[in-house]
């Protein structure tokens, strides 16, 4: 959440660091500031709403430095006087994150004489750089001691005007890179920002000090010099820009087909070797409990619905938020898998740091090399999604799926629960997956739903066993772009008070895969017809009674890869013909930094 982009080089700084931005808004675009060193003095400029509004009021500056900011608001509306940067005193700062001891902190400051003049918690932040400064007269003395007092979370771009050839960053529990080419430095939120400029950067660790300048960048860790490895990015510019798609959104749906392969050809050949070779040990664990938040979360209830259904081992799938904070029975033979597109997601690594304090084996999947999760976990697992910069996940949340199909199948190996037969039908359907993967995007089979539906403002999903745990994602989809209340049920569940809710044609979605419960999901479904529901199903037997969308049927282990992509695709249709801003979606940001 909130985007950071700092430049210090030999070009003018105003149009690198807005561009920066630009490919930051997917992190917050509540308001936008930058400040920038013109005549050694700090100035600043920032509006509310998104970065174009920003750059209609932008000089042509001949500054070489600055700092920038995108908002995704959480103490104070989103204002001018809150948004970023914000100055006190000779500190100029922008940040990413949440000071929990903000208001503590700020009854001392006021006490000193501090008058704070937003809401939020980064202006008490900066006044506290300000008034440390007062008696350190030394900036990363000032800096360092500042972190020892300031808790929460922080990723920090600092400017001083008795420095003003610097820029200083430091992180804890939030992301920042530090990016270098020559004569020129850039710190940033994530990799996007960068690419236009260079592919290099450096992972700042918790309470690493970076002090740039035009023509270097040095590290510190609480006052002593340390040297960082350099990492390089893998992927392209192109990977983070539409490429004629009309958003970012319908761009990656369409990347699936060639993520997924490309995720699962990593670990898998065909051979039960190569996923002896490629993925964990899993032989020690007798259960496994699956953290995570959103999307992610939903990807590990299909998970669990596998490898209980192939496998036979129990697993528990929980919300991060609320593991983190409830009493957890495993002991050493549970493995604990953290699920995080970004590896940053705050309950999501306290959850982590809970399960490796308590000594229990961990394994990430995650997104982001370097990230967070991915560094602290005693194993970890990337998906092959490459740049995701539409707000509401699509192919981070297939290629998880990729993965968790993948350790479910390296388990039925360990536990000898696959036939033969089945083992030679898991490997020739996976063959035709992608293909079939990207016929069901072209085949526009949603369209003319889409188009019955999409002024209503109550829509519920309806699922069994593994098609429920695909309907909780389809409804968040729906919901996160289109704003429509979209609620999905254990399609059983329903007739338990829900149904009160059906009127006259109230939009019904089902989803009928798992042929052990078709009948009885279709039952339910008549149910709420009955009642003036306008039906829907998604399903891979044809149904006269109703109107579908007809997709291929797959084994256990890869159906949930095809059934999400008409889910998908509905909720772009949707909330396209809805006029909605697809790509960022109000009150959410892509990266979740904070509780």
């Amino acid at each position: 959440m909130c985007g950071i982009v700092g430049y210090v080089g030999t070009k003018k700084a105003l149009p690198i660091i807005v561009k920066g931005l630009e490919a930051l808004e997917y992190r917050g675009y509540d308001s936008a500031g930058i400040a920038y060193v013109e005549n050694n003095h700090i100035q600043i400029i920032k509006k509310e709403g998104r970065i174009a509004n920003l750059q209609e009021h932008l000089p042509d500056s001949p500054s070489t430095i600055g700092i920038g900011h995108t908002r995704w608001a959480t103490h104070g509306e989103a204002s001018y006087q809150n948004a970023h940067p914000h100055q006190v005193g000779k500190f100029t700062i922008v940040h990413n994150g949440i000071i929990e001891n903000y208001q503590e902190l700020k009854k001392v400051l006021e006490q000193e004489n501090y008058v704070m003049k937003s809401d939020t918690d980064t202006e008490v932040a900066c006044a506290l750089l300000d008034y440390l400064y007062r008696e350190e007269r030394d900036i990363q003395k000032t800096i360092d001691k500042a972190t020892k007092l300031l808790k929460g979370s922080y990723a920090f771009g600092i400017l001083c005007e008795d420095d003003p050839e610097s820029i200083y960053a430091i992180r804890c529990s939030s992301p920042l890179i530090v990016a270098t080419k020559e004569q020129e430095q850039f710190i940033a939120s994530d990799v996007p920002a960068i690419l236009n400029d260079t592919n290099e950067y450096f992972l700042l660790d918790d309470f690493d000090l970076a002090v740039l300048r035009k023509d270097h960048v040095s590290f510190y860790h609480y006052g002593k010099e340390i040297q960082k490895e350099k990492i390089i990015f893998e992927g392209t510019v192109e990977s983070s820009q539409k490429e004629g798609f009309p958003h970012f959104m319908l761009k990656e749906i369409y990347e699936q087909p060639q993520i997924v392969q490309n995720t699962i050809r990593f670990y898998f050949d065909g051979t039960k070797e190569s996923l002896d070779n490629s993925l964990p040990n899993l032989e020690p664990y007798q259960s496994i409990h699956i953290v995570a938040c959103g999307s992610a979360y939903h990807a590990g209830l299909v998970a669990r619905t596998l490898i209980e259904e192939i496998v036979g081992i129990p697993v528990t799938c929980e919300i991060a938020s609320e593991y983190r904070y409830k009493k957890v029975f495993y002991d050493s033979h549970t493995l604990v898998i953290v699920i995080s597109q970004s590896g940053e997601t705050a309950d999501t690594l306290a959850s982590l740091r809970k399960a490796n304090a308590d000594g229990i084996d961990t394994l990430a999947i995650v997104n982001v090399v370097g990230s967070s999760i991915a560094r602290e976990a005693k194993q970890v697992l990337y998906t092959k999604a490459g740049c995701e910069i539409a707000v509401a996940t699509t192919k981070a949340y297939t290629a998880q799926l990729a993965i968790l199909s993948l350790l479910t199948l390296k388990l039925a190996c360990i536990h000898h629960t696959l036939q033969e037969d089945e083992w030679l039908e898991i490997k020739e359907q996976l063959r035709t997956l992608p293909k079939e993967m990207e016929n069901l995007i072209l085949s526009k089979q949603y369209e003319e739903i889409a188009k019955q539906i999409y002024q209503q403002e109550d829509i519920f999903y309806l699922g069994r066993r593994l098609d429920y745990s695909i309907s909780l994602e389809g409804a968040l989809k729906l919901k996160e772009i289109s704003y429509i209340n979209s609620v999905s049920y254990p399609a059983g569940e329903l007739k338990h008070g829900t149904i009160s809710l059906i009127e006259d044609k109230t939009p019904v979605i089902g989803i009928l895969t798992d042929a052990n419960v078709m009948e009885k999901t279709m039952s339910n479904l008549e149910e709420t017809s009955a009642r003036g529901a306008n039906v829907f199903a998604i399903t891979t037997e044809p149904i006269n009674t109703m109107k579908t969308i007809l997709i291929p049927k797959k084994h256990l282990l890869w159906q949930s890869l095809l059934t999400i992509i008409p889910l998908q695709l509905l909720a772009y249709e949707i909330a396209k013909l809805r006029g909605s801003d697809i790509d960022k979606p109000r009150n959410l940001a892509k990266s979740v930094t904070v509780e």
